[in-house]
């Protein structure tokens, strides 16, 4: 057997289950879904990039393990021969041993690639293939939500294929920060998530998108009357990005906003809410 403490709202619960760590969260099968998620959601952000490597296989099944996020995060990107593979940036130069663009590379190509451990990350991590989306749907999918931002747009079609054929419509939410791309997310029966800036937000008028997000991604160093007028627009879901302190937790909690995407999730979960700052609270 195994358990797992798994934070929901404010509250952590310890879920025990049968031996091995990719058990689902709901013993009785069938895939997880976003109905399953608690009142105040934390997604591990990249996996959580101040505990663990982003977008690598280690560090996502660590930050699965630990049980401190109900959503994993994963950046999306296409290779020149169509594969879809998880990295953050457009080249390869900052967090693995090789340069050049990543849409350069074939899918045999990107097997030779190795992620380098980043500095300043806690633990002891090897130098490991980054992985492809099919294997992190193949791995993750449907034992926890998982959030995909689409990178490259061009991808969407097949990434949304790719959902659907594992039966995981409403168990990923696919992000960007185009809210023509996200409504085609919403077109093509997938759940959609839009990311946008405090820049962005000034002058957003996010009631415009509530007939087709599932998620809104703000950030969390927006003024408060953008904050505030994101969470009274509509949209189901809004999460503040990309939060990493209790402090910053807390004010977004008290606005309104329902889930942090978080770098730190570990840090967030052992650090209780403060009084006064549950999600809706008065300012």
């Amino acid at each position: 057997m195994v358990t797992r403490t798994v934070l929901t709202g404010l509250t952590a619960l310890a879920l025990v289950g049968p031996a091995g760590f990719m058990t689902p969260l709901e013993w009785g099968g069938g895939p997880l879904t976003v109905d399953a998620l608690p009142e105040v959601v934390y997604t591990a952000h990249r996996g959580g990039a101040l505990e663990v490597p982003e977008n690598s296989m280690s560090g996502l099944v660590a930050a699965y393990e630990r049980g401190t996020a109900q959503v994993l995060d994963v950046d999306t990107r296409i290779l020149r021969d169509g594969t879809l593979v998880v990295m953050h940036d457009a080249t390869l130069d900052r967090t693995t041993y090789t340069t050049g663009p990543v849409r350069g590379l074939n899918g045999r190509e990107w097997r030779q690639v190795r992620l380098r451990p980043p500095a300043g990350v806690p633990g002891r991590w090897r130098a490991e293939r980054p992985p492809t989306v099919a294997e992190v749907l193949d791995r993750f999918g449907g034992r926890i939500v998982l959030m995909l931002e689409a990178k490259d747009e061009e991808g969407l079609l097949r990434l949304g294929a790719m959902i659907h054929a594992r039966g995981l419509a409403r168990s990923v939410f696919v992000n960007s920060n185009k809210p023509e791309v996200a409504r085609r997310a919403h077109d093509l029966g997938l759940l959609a998530q839009l990311w946008r800036t405090r820049t962005q937000l000034r002058t957003d008028r996010p009631a415009r998108w509530a007939s087709f997000l599932d998620v809104l991604d703000v950030d969390y160093k927006a003024r408060d009357v953008d904050l505030l007028r994101a969470v009274n627009s509509g949209v189901p879901r809004v999460w503040a990005h990309t939060v990493t302190t209790p402090r910053q937790r807390d004010r977004v909690l008290r606005l309104g906003c329902d889930g942090v995407i978080t770098d730190a999730p570990g840090r967030l979960s052992r650090t209780p809410v403060r009084r006064g700052a549950q999600r809706g609270a008065m300012p």
